[in-house]
């Protein structure tokens, strides 16, 4: 992803000569302005519909009962992946704040855009808990945000449990330029899906701010919802850097198996060896 240089192009239209006027026309004009607005947009449009899905399925079963938890997890799942083959070529597919950051952090994602990515993510979360209340008849009891159902600890180490390895799955699929890239969304699509089966009756299994921040600020309960900021940040970031411990190359293996046949080749008493080898195999 490139990095838009948002405060270069202001020093340069800030330099000129210009009226103020073409100063502006210009700057809004820019390509990677025009660029950055796209992948902000992404983002509040990825995270609106992933919220108003998941979400959305656990209303209609508290409501009419007709999903069961497996249907909803499968929701979590299914959207998550649909949406990162969607909009993951334009903005990178985060959808989670929490994600952003732990790229941040490792330098897979520009500092600069950070605090973009995470208002775009919250206001999508908070426009899609928004329409599920005004197309649905809330009650406190229909509360379709996270509450730890045992104590808070325990919810808290489940969090990082699950954002732990949704975050290890994302480093290895779209930060390894050895992965098959292809296969990005399905394998995080079903690391969502596992984490709501197993964490779901705990936690909620949110992994994810800005899914449990929306719908706590629409419906004003905020019943240990520091869980759900402080879980899923460190839970992806030790995931992120337990990728990146094991990660040793970007090389392809092909790529490493080549390199390695050729030192082999290099040095006479490896070779030597390598033929007596290959001689004693063949008898």
């Amino acid at each position: 992803m490139s990095d838009p240089q948002i405060l270069t192009t202001l020093e340069e239209g800030a330099g000129s000569s210009p009226p103020t006027k073409s100063r502006f026309s210009g700057l809004c004009s820019s390509s990677k302005i025009v660029h950055l607005l796209q992948k902000l947009i992404a983002e509040v449009l990825g995270t609106y519909f992933l919220i108003f899905a998941g979400c959305g399925s656990i209303v209609v079963n508290k409501i009419y009962g007709s999903i069961t938890f497996p249907g909803v997890a499968v929701v979590w799942g299914l959207t998550a992946m649909v949406m990162i083959y969607s909009v993951g070529h334009i903005s990178g597919a985060h959808f989670n704040p929490a994600v952003t950051l732990t790229f941040a952090i490792f330098r897979d994602f520009p500092l600069k855009q950070l605090p973009l990515y995470i208002v775009a993510q919250l206001l999508g979360s908070i426009l899609a808990s928004g329409t599920l209340c005004l197309c649905f008849t809330l009650h406190p009891d229909d509360f379709f945000g996270t509450v730890p159902v045992g104590s808070y600890v325990q919810s808290l180490v489940i969090e990082i449990i699950a954002s732990f390895l949704l975050m290890f799955v994302i480093s290895g699929v779209a930060t390894d330029n050895r992965a098959i890239g292809q296969m990005a969304g399905i394998a995080i699509g079903m690391t969502i899906l596992v984490d709501v089966f197993v964490c779901g009756p705990v936690s909620g299994a949110s992994m994810n701010p800005a899914r449990s921040i929306g719908p706590a600020l629409i419906m004003k309960i905020f019943k240990g919802l520091w869980v759900y900021i402080v879980g899923p940040i460190i839970g992806t970031i030790l995931g992120g850097f337990a990728y990146n411990l094991i990660r040793r190359t970007d090389k392809p293996l092909r790529e490493i198996t080549k390199s390695a046949s050729m030192s082999i080749k290099s040095v006479p008493i490896l070779k030597s060896m390598s033929r007596n080898t290959t001689f004693n195999s063949r008898t």
